[in-house]
């Protein structure tokens, strides 16, 4: 049956809606198959409440030809990357006032750390745009940590030939609230690593999507996360392969310990029409400590052409081996550092694909507090 009242749902990924304009989406009700797995009725009022637009939240350190500054939400540097598919993220798109603007010069080597640790209770919203030139080299890190209520956007824009390394650690006081969507647009022959750390926070919900624009592009989406308990860790990511011969990996980690914590992985690729000769794969993998935790994985992946290298996807959730358990406690090692090291061995695939050396070692040391802070329930 159909007539014009008659509502046709969402076939396939690219038929969602995309807007900068929040009366373009109808209100989240956790019905919608993305809020379906999130705590909706925890993140109500971020939904209608009026956002702040802080500015300068950000601690900036950098090297080589960066330079910083705040443009206006219409500069032509807003909105190359993507926009909205969700009503919070394009209320926060409406709601801020000026976009920070980390522009990378061509054809030479820098880093860029934006830490950020001042944000109150207070709801508010923030706008990145990371524009990187064709052929430059560079590493971004987003440091976050302490309250917040946010809702942000990120944009990463990889000019051709050029090669990106962007890590986003949450490190998030037990009350925070902190929804996010990074965009991420590739150019040809343009090379992207990004790279999620979501260690604490009270609700955490990281979308990333990456649009492979450019022929010859390619990224590497990895993500790593330790659920404590009571807290809400989401991530959803979508890959879009546009133009030929692209290539994309995933690969997500994350283990859970608590009552009440709760992971939610999403993961969506698709190859497009035109793109022929892809090379496409994305995982993720679950690790449980305790009973009282939920992991929810779910890979989608749909491919409109016949002419592609490859796709695939896998999905596990399990428990402790206790083979390894064995092994080692056979060798004099407690069971609680056995336990521990099990667990660093399980998420150190992705912490040693970071790439840099100084960041591998702060997550690697946040990680052992974390281990040591919840014994890594026996």
């Amino acid at each position: 049956m159909t007539g014009s009242n008659t509502l046709i749902p969402v076939q396939t990924r690219d038929e969602r809606r995309a807007s900068t304009n929040p009366d373009d989406f109808a209100d989240v009700t956790g019905r919608e198959y993305e809020w379906h797995l999130s705590p909706v009725e925890k993140l109500n009022d971020l939904f209608v409440a009026e956002l702040s637009n802080p500015e300068n939240p950000f601690d900036v350190t950098s090297t080589g030809p960066v330079s910083y500054s705040w443009i206006s939400m219409n500069d032509a540097a807003v909105g190359l990357a993507g926009k909205p598919e969700e009503k919070p993220a394009a209320r926060a798109w409406d709601q801020t006032g000026n976009a920070f603007l980390v522009d990378i010069a061509a054809d030479d080597v820098s880093e860029v750390t934006l830490e950020r640790s001042s944000l109150t209770q207070q709801a508010s919203t923030a706008h990145t745009v990371i524009r990187v030139a064709p052929f430059a080299k560079t590493t971004v890190v987003l440091r976050n940590s302490g309250t917040a209520s946010l809702i942000e956007n990120v944009e990463i824009v990889a000019g051709e030939s050029s090669s990106v390394t962007l890590v986003s650690v949450q490190e998030w006081a037990a009350d925070a609230r902190h929804l996010a969507t990074h965009f991420v647009t590739a150019g040809r022959c343009a090379s992207v690593k990004h790279v999620v750390v979501t260690l604490s926070g009270e609700i955490v919900r990281l979308n990333t999507q990456a649009r492979l624009s450019g022929a010859g592009s390619s990224v590497e989406l990895l993500g790593l996360y330790f659920a404590d308990a009571g807290e809400h860790l989401e991530h959803q990511v979508f890959v879009d392969h546009i133009a030929e011969q692209t290539k994309s990996r995933v690969t997500y980690k994350g283990a859970l310990q608590g009552q009440g914590a709760r992971t939610v992985w999403i993961g969506d690729v698709l190859i497009g029409a035109q793109a022929t000769g892809t090379d496409s794969y994305e995982q993720n993998r679950n690790l449980v400590l305790t009973d009282g935790t939920r992991a929810d994985s779910i890979p989608n992946l749909e491919i409109k052409t016949g002419d592609i290298a490859g796709a695939g996807h896998a999905s596990a959730t399990g428990r402790f081996d206790d083979d390894q358990l064995f092994y080692l406690q056979a060798r004099g090692i407690s069971e609680e550092e056995a336990r521990q090291l099990v667990v660093r061995g399980f998420l150190n695939e992705v912490v040693q694909q970071i790439g840099i050396p100084h960041v591998e070692e702060h997550i690697q040391a946040a990680l052992d507090r974390e281990l040591e802070a919840v014994g890594v329930g026996g």
